[in-house]
């Protein structure tokens, strides 16, 4: 395991776990945390012969309350505009499919660096808000595009505009949450799910996520020539996958369908 002041990271077999480590702050989001953050992102971007999945997650007692006001009301310094936006940019852009697995508060900031994952896991103790109203603020961490592209516009944009909190039931029927699982299972389940995700071919995953971010918004026309013409098309471990299956077929005389 390597770590960081407020990012522990561990890797196993594939599987890169990424930890906010601010407990004390109950994982309040801050410039140097995304600044660590980046530097695992960028490592982690690169690995793609040794990673396939990443999950997120977080110490304590919950997933994260969201933007450190404390810092921002001292006047937080960030190396470049748009610092934090870029960062969850990054996770949102990485090869392989990443997993954010939320515990208890996940709230405005939180909840604009969870949605830069591809699938969100929640225990039944979640609860989930987007406070920008509240506040007098507006998203500048990319809630507004993303948001609406899970859960729809009607109901982005009464998370928007009433700033209620969601239990993670709701924000499963709405879409936001794939899986509510126990409050004392989170990393089991979120490890399971990884693993079946391992399983699959990192080639598809890749090329999958490219082509849906390609795709994102386009046209029904354009998105389907899009595929056909763009598609990544076959990997190197397709001919063993296959040869894998046909070896298990003739052991099983009862598959008989690929």
């Amino acid at each position: 395991m390597s770590a960081s002041p407020e990012i522990l990271r561990s890797d196993k077999d594939g599987l890169c776990v990424l930890t906010l480590n601010r407990p004390h702050k109950l994982n309040s989001l801050t410039v140097s945390l995304f600044e660590a953050l980046l530097l695992q992102l960028e490592e982690i971007a690169i690995s793609t012969a040794t990673i396939g999945c990443v999950v997120l997650r977080a110490a304590g007692r919950c997933f994260s309350a969201g933007h450190d006001l404390a810092d921002l009301e001292a006047g937080e310094t960030a190396p470049e505009p748009q610092f934090q936006a870029h960062v969850i940019e990054k996770l949102q852009n990485l090869p392989m499919p990443v997993i954010a697995a939320v515990h208890s508060h996940c709230y405005t900031g939180a909840l604009e660096l969870a949605l830069g994952a591809d699938l969100i896991v929640a225990t039944q103790n979640a609860r989930f808000a987007d406070t920008h109203a509240k506040w007098s603020l507006t998203p500048i961490w990319g809630l507004s595009q993303r948001l609406p592209r899970r859960v729809g516009i009607a109901k982005a944009r009464e998370m928007m505009f009433t700033c209620r909190t969601y239990t993670a039931a709701e924000a499963e029927r709405m879409g936001l949450v794939n899986l509510v699982v126990p409050d004392d299972s989170l990393d089991a389940e979120v490890e399971k799910m990884a693993r079946m995700i391992l399983e699959q071919s990192w080639f598809s995953h890749r090329a999958l996520k490219k082509l849906l971010r390609e795709t994102d918004g386009m046209p029904i026309g354009a998105g389907l020539a899009h595929e056909i013409y763009y598609g990544a098309g076959f990997g190197p471990d397709f001919q063993s996958r296959i040869n894998a299956f046909l070896s298990k077929k003739n052991n099983a005389p009862g598959i008989s369908t690929v």
